[in-house]
């Protein structure tokens, strides 16, 4: 079965700290990952990693077509959220909906809250149709209705033969498998 994630003896070092060392996994299409670990032991950096934001010291890492949810909303502030997620296009509307966000399509970006802002960061991903998900702490700033709508997506995503690597203090639902990292 082909990966859509594949990291191969990957060692990481940030600030002259190693992070981890010889790491292998790999995520095929149905398959999700939940990274845990304490702040600071390379949860976000290994999500970076994955998207190719940091280089591996050593290893190797390969990677399908993927969408990124990190600490940045990647939206254009200024527009309504609507246009602002339409500029990375695929089914934007389906998204919104999914994560109960429609209403907001004519909300500027910077007028969001931080919960709203969460729900249009994985709207921008869901709407992409990328099958490697990468979230960073997903569930951040999100209500009970909201990580209940990131659930249903996860598994409809994953259902549909989509994975995911998400790193998060909380429990994604539909992450069966687990990794810690250590500080």
């Amino acid at each position: 079965m082909t990966s859509l994630l594949r990291f191969e003896q990957v060692t990481l070092r940030r600030g002259g700290r190693l992070l981890f060392e010889d790491l292998d996994l790999a995520l095929h299409p149905g398959e999700a990952l939940h990274v845990t670990g304490p702040n600071g032991s390379g949860k976000s950096s290994l999500i970076r990693l994955a998207a190719g934001l940091l280089e591996a010291e050593r290893g190797r890492v390969e990677r399908s077509a993927f969408a990124l949810a990190d600490d940045r909303l990647a939206l254009d502030r200024e527009l309504p959220l609507a246009r602002a997620l339409g500029f990375w296009g695929g089914q934007v509307a389906a998204a919104m909906d999914a994560l109960g966000i429609h209403h907001l399509s004519d909300v500027p970006v910077r007028l969001l809250s931080s919960g709203q802002a969460k729900r249009a960061a994985l709207a921008r991903v869901a709407a992409t149709g990328a099958a490697l998900w990468l979230l960073d702490e997903p569930l951040n700033a999100l209500d009970a209705d909201g990580a209940e709508r990131v659930g249903r997506i996860v598994a409809d995503h994953l259902a549909r033969g989509g994975a995911l690597l998400a790193a998060s203090h909380q429990l994604l639902p539909g992450t069966a498998g687990t990794l810690e990292l250590a500080r």
